[in-house]
């Protein structure tokens, strides 16, 4: 028998490589998807001990390989449409995967610098929120508005969203992030 308070949503968490899946960044934005009915599922994964030597495509194939099989494992669970990956950095190596299983996203300072994240974002079909700074090395702004027209740039921001001055300026920044995916959740995505 089905039960209607059973969640129709899920949000896959695909951490960074330091970043975790309960650190802020991820952490507010799993918050949002959970207040809009989704069930959280938290991915932690031990990126190899070699990550740093690995090319762009090794990395993709190990995060892809890591994300498969829990991506196979909501699918099962959750209806159609009711899946939203949400990735930092790391987490976006799986791009190429969300795009052929038609999943939105929300990638939080991905990896714009990677060949491999690129053309996964440029082959998505759902709608994706990209987030990154300014001051990051791995995020492109102009390339980022070119593969998604849902897109928050922060002037200064480093990968970790983190700005110059004061810590409650980062924190601010925080708030903008967690507003972002308010309002792509309500107006894009789960309207």
């Amino acid at each position: 028998m089905d039960d209607d308070r059973a969640p129709r949503r899920v949000a896959v968490v695909l951490p960074g490589r330091t970043y975790g899946p309960h650190a802020p960044l991820p952490r507010y934005a799993t918050d949002a998807a959970e207040a809009r009915g989704a069930r959280p599922h938290p991915v932690c994964w031990a990126p190899p001990e070699n990550a740093p030597e690995l090319t762009t495509d090794e990395l993709g194939a190990w995060a892809c390989a890591e994300a498969a099989p829990v991506l196979d494992g909501v699918a099962a669970r959750f209806p159609a449409g009711g899946t939203l990956v949400i990735g930092k950095s790391l987490g976006s190596y799986a791009a190429p995967l969300a795009a052929v299983r038609g999943l939105p996203a929300v990638w939080l300072t991905p990896v714009l610098t990677a060949g491999w994240v690129v053309e996964g974002l440029r082959r998505a079909t759902a709608p994706c929120l990209l987030v990154g700074g300014t001051a990051d090395r791995l995020w492109d702004g102009r390339l980022a508005r070119e593969l998604s027209p849902h897109v928050l740039e922060v002037d200064g921001a480093d990968h970790g969203m983190y700005v110059p001055g004061p810590l409650a300026a980062s924190a601010a920044v925080l708030g903008r992030v967690a507003t972002a995916v308010d309002e792509f959740l309500d107006g894009v995505l789960w309207r």
